[in-house]
């Protein structure tokens, strides 16, 4: 059979290749000049960088990913284990902590910032690699199709454990009361789009994955995992169509899948898996009466953030930055109910920085530092010029501040990704970087399916459906719909 993809990022990848290894040809389309959707690289000039991803977590879901292909992942990623991981800044304090790949090489730090704490930690990240591995193994990889399928013996028996119904932050306040400690624990829900108080417990199992696992860097970037899977794809006959957007599905008046409309052009197609902005291919594409997810669908829903990024080549070597450097605002409940409830741009904001070419001396010249800078920011909400420049500069400021460093007299090559950007490359809906906020009420069963109710052979990839946001869960994602087409 003839299999379209619709957009080029980590999930269309993972169902290319399973689709295209059962025997289908398999055809992707991709709106932009570039296949990887969001983990593509901006250049421009001799400035090079990846645009999006940049953290490698859960390795053993990359190797599963790879070991389905029978491939060798080792074959075309040359992995490094950061260490540190990440370095914190709590901003407007004098504390900076690393957080070291190995948990007892933590406990002093975590001592330090609450006496007493080493048994109820160690109880916390038990609790969560138990967690992971259940999860992992008995829900994330599993298409559901109603309540009764996710609500099995199995999760009856270990629902209390996985702590489902629970909210993370009163989870994690179970184990360690210190607002520091806190904070370095539920970070990761931000890169799930998602405030701690807001997202179940279950996402605890982050915890596991930085403190378990480790946080590694594919030397020569990110977009390393992208190139090798095309090169997988392509070794199976997929074949990739970039600059190609898709305008229209078109289906017969059995309501099955049967042409692409690219503009004036039409593709024939058995079968169509889109990878898109869910909102864009079921209102955009599709006509009302074939929508499973109308425009109303979204009215209700919480969006993630969306994403203020400035990516930067300077001509210093930034002493007090690590790889990963996080800087935490000192009100961060402030910081969500800006971003969720006012829609205003966070005024005392957390910062992300990454700096590969600590790592990877390939990403900048000696003497040079390659960095993005992000501040998560609301969705919805534009900027005009001026404002990016002000806003820029207050974060720029902030950042000084915060490492004692300076480095805007040192900047030579600047570039800002905002909203509208996120709107313009993307068709990312209300300007989400990330779509649907992951909490209770938007997560596991309650996440859209993976196969549209209103027309045959119409299947959705990518971080709309399940499991969840992140490059292994949408390469997950891709296999769970190839599942249901061989």
């Amino acid at each position: 059979m003839r299999i379209s993809i619709i957009w080029a990022g980590f999930g269309w990848l993972s169902a290319a290749i399973y689709l295209a290894k059962a025997g289908h040809e398999v055809h992707v389309y991709e709106k932009n000049e570039q296949p990887g959707g969001r983990a593509s690289v901006l250049e421009v000039n001799w400035f090079r960088r990846d645009m999006w991803p940049s953290r490698y977590l859960m390795p053993d879901a990359f190797k599963v990913a790879f070991d389905d292909r029978n491939e060798s992942i080792e074959d075309y990623l040359d992995l490094v284990k950061l260490d540190p991981m990440y370095r914190i800044f709590f901003s407007h304090t004098d504390t900076m902590a690393d957080i070291q790949p190995w948990l007892e090489a933590n406990l002093p730090l975590f001592e330090s910032l609450e006496p007493w704490s080493t048994s109820k930690i160690r109880d916390y990240l038990k609790k969560s690699a138990y967690q992971y591995e259940i999860a992992m193994r008995e829900f994330v990889p599993k298409n559901y199709d109603s309540f009764l399928d996710f609500f099995t013996w199995k999760m009856m028996t270990e629902w209390t454990k996985l702590h489902v119904f629970q909210k993370m932050h009163n989870y994690v306040a179970r184990f360690v009361k210190s607002p520091f400690l806190q904070k370095i624990f539920e970070y990761p829900l931000v890169f799930l789009g998602t405030a701690p108080k807001d997202a179940p417990a279950l996402y605890n199992i982050m915890s596991h994955v930085d403190f378990g696992m480790g946080v590694f860097y594919p030397q020569w970037w990110i977009y390393e995992i992208i190139k090798a899977l095309i090169h997988i794809a392509e070794k199976n006959g997929v074949q990739f169509h970039c600059s190609s957007e898709v305008t229209r599905i078109v289906t017969d008046e059995k309501k099955h899948v049967t042409w692409l409309m690219l503009w004036e052009e039409f593709v024939a197609s058995d079968i169509v898996v889109s990878n898109a902005d869910l909102r864009r291919t079921e209102t955009r594409l599709l006509p009302p009466v074939l929508q499973t997810y109308p425009s109303t669908y979204r009215e209700k829903k919480t969006m993630a953030p969306s994403g203020f990024i400035v990516y930067l080549w300077i001509k210093w070597t930034m002493e007090n930055l690590k790889h990963h450097t996080l800087i935490f605002s000192p009100d961060r409940d402030l910081n969500f109910w800006e971003i969720f409830e006012t829609k205003t741009p966070p005024s005392d904001p957390s910062i992300y920085m990454c700096c590969p070419s600590k790592t990877d001396a390939s990403t900048a010249p000696e003497g040079y530092e390659n960095m993005f800078i992000l501040v998560p920011f609301p969705p919805d909400v534009y900027l005009s010029d001026e404002q990016k420049e002000q806003y820029k500069l207050k974060t720029y400021a902030l950042i000084e501040e915060t490492i004692g460093e300076k480095f805007q007299d040192r900047i030579v090559e600047e570039h800002l990704f905002t909203t509208a950007d996120f709107k313009e490359r993307y068709h990312a809906f209300q300007w989400s970087a990330l779509g649907l906020a992951h909490t209770l009420w938007q997560s596991a069963i309650r996440r859209p399916n993976n196969v549209s109710k209103k027309v045959k052979w119409l299947y959705y990839t990518g971080w709309y459906t399940n499991p969840w946001i992140g490059m292994p869960m949408c390469m997950i994602s891709g296999k769970l719909v190839a599942e249901r087409i061989v």
